[in-house]
């Protein structure tokens, strides 16, 4: 039996726009539903069962920010925010909200599935446990707490652990700084990223071919960081993230 095609919510005002998403996600598969305003959007994720949610930040009603907040606030489905708002304080906030990604228009439906791809992983692994999480020549067993690195097992201090276990849960997407300090060093040194920088360093110094180059952990800047692959340096969408 195949597995049921998984479903996405559209919510966008544009008809336009609408119908270009809805054109590439059923040619990927997916089943599509729509909403033109934030009040159908949570109205929608509420009565049905939606896997994966694209909120565009200007909507009639409120701001897609709001939607991102009410759907986060009882729901763990995936959320990824369009919109042609590119500062970093907008991203930090959304983020910070709930969404577990963004994209700045324009965009092309080649990178917005690539980030809907890795959306839908993390999702899994939030779902069936503590798998393996590999990222090019990176595997992160996180049952077995064992980094390798081209198949050779890698020794890291317990905070560098720590700061690449955090990481490869969120694999593909940014984590904020805020983020990462609370989980690694506690809520009370959330605004000392100096630690990051120093422990990110240390950490490239010892997965990365290039550490002066990075292509595993990657730098948003004024954001935060996020494991990624070679590849997406060419192509500048988020490359596949393998999970066993």
């Amino acid at each position: 039996m195949s597995e049921p095609s998984p479903i996405v919510l559209i919510v966008d005002d544009e008809i336009q726009i609408r119908r270009f998403l809805r054109t590439g996600f059923e040619l990927n598969g997916f089943v599509v539903h729509e909403a033109g305003t934030g009040a159908e959007a949570i109205r929608a994720a509420t009565l049905r069962p939606i896997d994966i949610v694209i909120v565009d930040l200007g909507l009639p009603d409120m701001d897609g920010s709001e939607v991102v907040e009410r759907i986060r606030s009882w729901s763990t489905v995936p959320i990824i925010v369009l919109s042609v708002r590119s500062t970093e304080a907008q991203k930090v906030r959304l983020l910070e909200l709930g969404a577990d990604d963004y994209v700045v228009k324009p965009f092309g439906i080649a990178e917005l599935m690539a980030r809907v791809r890795v959306a839908l992983r993390r999702q899994l692994r939030a779902a069936s446990g503590e798998p393996s999480v590999t990222v090019g020549p990176l595997t992160i067993d996180l049952a077995a707490r064992a980094v390798t690195l081209n198949g050779q097992r890698l020794t890291l201090t317990p905070k560098e652990y720590r700061l690449l276990q955090v990481l490869a849960q969120h694999a593909g997407n940014v984590v904020t700084h805020q983020h990462l300090l609370k989980d690694v060093w506690g809520s009370i040194h959330m605004q000392d990223t100096h630690y990051l920088r120093i422990f990110v360093r240390k950490l490239r110094q010892k997965i990365e071919p290039t550490p002066d180059s990075p292509k595993i952990l990657v730098t948003e800047l004024g954001v935060g960081y996020r494991l990624a692959h070679a590849s997406e340096a060419e192509n500048g969408a988020p490359a596949p993230v393998t999970v066993s």
